[in-house]
């Protein structure tokens, strides 16, 4: 085995919980603890035999703190939570966690079935401070395979300092997504060079990313004029956060399709809000009961399937599975434009779908930005001027930096893409005997549900029963009344 070099433990926030162990060889270690990994340290959590380490860069659990406003919710069932579907009588359970903070009965009264995202932020929280497997405050900066301790070794430090070493026979990447915003803005967002969604310099809190929008929430209420691009779910709750700074019964005047960009009486009135989207239209996400069927073992089994070209192709085609809006923020929209526009007063608001962002530029007075836009059913241009721009235009997965040791080892596509198999375990070089997963980074190969929390649980689950060589949880044969294939295929 190769020698290890001194390592000062890191020791977790929660104090019940012991320090690492870096003396041993972990049978399963996750990096990055989001809503997935944490499914899967649930999941682990109890399993004789099983030595199980998650580690994340963040000092504690939090997921999407940018979007979790007043009023919000899940886009799935609570049902979906990090380990009913597959094991409901875990103590991890949604409804564990109401009946531990005494909200059962409210929960009961209040007959919801999307839980407010702050809540399940909080249940989250909950769990990922009690497993005694997760470790926060641990940004992993170099994963190799260490060929005499056939292993791999994961190296990680603390904000402090310090460092540690430790070994696992099978590790899991479950880093997340990092946002993406048009290739017009990111001059503006980093000064041209890659972007992590936030701005430098005078651009910063009037040029960003929608996953920062709560953190600059009031900054860009108190402007004139504020244009949002992107027709999902994040963009549309923005929006509708925006429109609700207008005071209601006095809307404030006539329209202004190419807004001002300064900050006059933003503070009183509320920004004009202008929604700009690539899709054709503000469309909602398809919801039906049987539509929801792509969201199940089936569906993923047949398109795995599928040759490659035909997966890309579908992907395209299926925007409205997940990057579609629910019917209830488009509907609260509209009712938040029928209250504004009561007696025929001009809505401070304008919404153009089918439109894509050409260019983006500071305007000289440093007062705002001029955009240029393309009408593309239209084939024609036209400008707006604004003081704010919020990028609600999606996450996309991205190699991680401390993998570059081991990426020769993988067998990468021909985009440069993991190769990754039923069990969401990627291809590595023969000689590799552990085995490297990952969660929600398989969009390519296993379909639209990669980033929906509904199979969240499943997922997890399958690469449990793969890691532990047996069948530590029972999953579903069949999940879904479509034939998605040939019949008798």
């Amino acid at each position: 085995m190769t020698p290890q070099p001194a390592a000062t433990p890191l020791t977790p926030s929660n104090p019940s919980i012991p320090p690492t162990d870096t003396s041993a060889v972990h049978d399963l270690l996750g990096i990055g603890i989001g809503p997935f990994n944490l499914s899967l340290a649930a999941l682990c959590d109890g399993v004789p035999g099983l030595r199980a380490l998650f580690l994340d860069a963040k000092p504690d659990f939090s997921w999407h703190p940018g979007l979790l406003l007043d009023g919000t919710t899940l886009q799935v069932p609570f049902l979906a939570d990090l380990v009913t579907m597959v094991d409901p009588t875990s103590p991890w359970s949604y409804l564990n966690y109401l009946r531990e903070h005494d909200r059962m009965f409210p929960f009961f009264f209040s007959e919801r079935f999307h839980i407010p995202r702050r809540e399940y932020d909080h249940y989250c929280r909950w769990v990922a401070g009690r497993l005694p497997s997760c470790r926060f405050d641990a940004r992993v900066t170099e994963l190799a395979w260490d060929e005499g301790a056939e292993a791999f070794a994961v190296t990680y430090r603390s904000a402090a300092g310090g460092s540690a070493r430790v070994l696992a026979r099978q590790v899991v990447l479950g880093v997340g997504t990092q946002p993406v915003v048009p290739e017009p803005l990111l001059p503006l967002l980093t000064g041209g060079a890659g972007h992590r969604g936030r701005a430098p310099g005078g651009h910063r809190g009037r040029v960003l990313h929608s996953a920062d929008y709560r953190a600059h929430r009031a900054e860009l209420a108190g402007l004139d004029d504020v244009t949002v691009i992107g027709a999902g779910q994040s963009g549309a709750e923005v929006v509708l956060d925006l429109l609700r700074q207008q005071p209601v019964g006095d809307a404030g005047g006539g329209v202004r399709g190419a807004g001002a960009g300064g900050s006059r009486d933003g503070a009183a009135a509320g920004p004009y809000v202008r929604w700009l989207a690539r899709t054709p239209a503000f469309a909602p996400m398809e919801y039906s009961k049987i539509g929801l069927e792509h969201f199940t073992p089936d569906y993923i089994r047949y398109f795995r399937g599928l040759p490659e070209r035909r997966r890309e192709q579908l992907v395209r085609k299926q925007w409205q599975l997940y990057k579609g809006v629910s019917e209830e923020t488009l509907a609260a929209i509209h009712d938040e434009l029928y209250e504004r526009t009561v007696g025929g007063t001009e809505p401070r608001t304008a919404l153009h779908p089918g439109v894509a962002l050409v260019e983006a530029e500071p305007l000289p007075d440093g007062g705002g930005y001029r955009l240029v836009c393309l009408h593309t059913e239209r084939d024609e241009r036209f400008e707006v001027r604004t003081g704010a721009i919020v990028s609600a235009t999606g996450y996309a997965a991205v190699r991680p930096a401390f993998l570059e040791p081991l990426s020769k080892l993988v067998d990468w596509d021909g985009r440069g893409r993991y190769r990754i198999d039923a069990d969401y375990r990627v291809a590595l070089a023969p000689h590799v005997a552990g085995g490297l997963y990952v969660q929600n980074a398989e969009l390519h190969t296993h379909g639209v549900s990669a980033p929906d929390l509904t199979l969240g649980a499943w997922r997890a689950a399958t690469i449990l029963n793969a890691v532990a060589g047996r069948r530590v949880l029972r999953l579903p044969e069949r999940a879904a009344w479509t034939t998605f294939g040939v019949p008798g295929e």
